[in-house]
């Protein structure tokens, strides 16, 4: 793939990420969360200039350097992303003020790695970039996923709510009637006061 088709598809990638940063996403069961980084680390691959012969070791040295760049980016990216519920139970997604300076962050980094690698004479293609992109989405989407999991509803907390809220499951309140009309406190469900009514003596009392 030349070097044209490579950035038009690095920017592309960024624009869709851009966009999904600056706007509420929601959140889905979808597991095809590792596709796009699965595309974009074939096409890394398949490139010849991954790693410069020339200085093999050392471009090797820098490309895990961008991988860890690459990988701590995508993390914070996914920790600082603010979630929430609706009302209706799903579950959305979007990118906070901290999110934009992980995003700065990383990117001061791969420059400064960027300029190493070309001060030490290290030939760094487009294939390094892909790869580290990612690298990134990957760890993002993994991050964002377990986060997720999470603040996902367990069974009965529904019903543990409408209990602490007072909601009987007969439809009457807890506190102040009981669910057959009287009041637990007050009055017996028999038109009787259950409060005022004497005990009988128990056998100790009768003996």
């Amino acid at each position: 793939m030349s070097g044209l088709v490579n950035v038009l598809v690095i920017g592309a990638v960024i624009a869709v990420v851009v966009f999904r940063q600056c706007s509420a996403q929601q959140i889905t069961d979808d597991r095809r969360w590792w596709v796009l980084p699965g595309i974009l680390l074939v096409l890394s691959l398949r490139e010849p200039g991954l790693v410069d012969p020339h200085h093999a070791v050392l471009s090797a040295v820098v490309l895990g350097a961008e991988m860890v760049v690459g990988l701590v980016t995508g993390a914070g990216w996914a920790w600082t992303t603010q979630l929430w519920r609706e009302a209706d139970g799903s579950l959305w997604s979007k990118g906070t003020k901290a999110t934009a300076f992980v995003w700065t962050g990383g990117l001061v980094l791969r420059a400064a790695l960027y300029g190493v690698a070309a001060l030490m004479g290290i030939h760094q293609g487009t294939a390094a970039l892909l790869a580290a992109l990612a690298v990134m989405l990957a760890a993002r989407g993994g991050a964002l996923m377990w986060r997720a999991g999470q603040m996902r509803p367990a069974c009965g907390d529904s019903m543990r709510g409408d209990f602490m809220r007072g909601d009987s499951t007969h439809g009457g309140p807890i506190h102040g009637g009981s669910a057959y009309g009287g009041s637990v406190h007050g009055e017996s469900p028999y038109g009787g006061s259950g409060d005022r009514a004497t005990p009988r003596p128990t056998w100790k009392d009768r003996v």
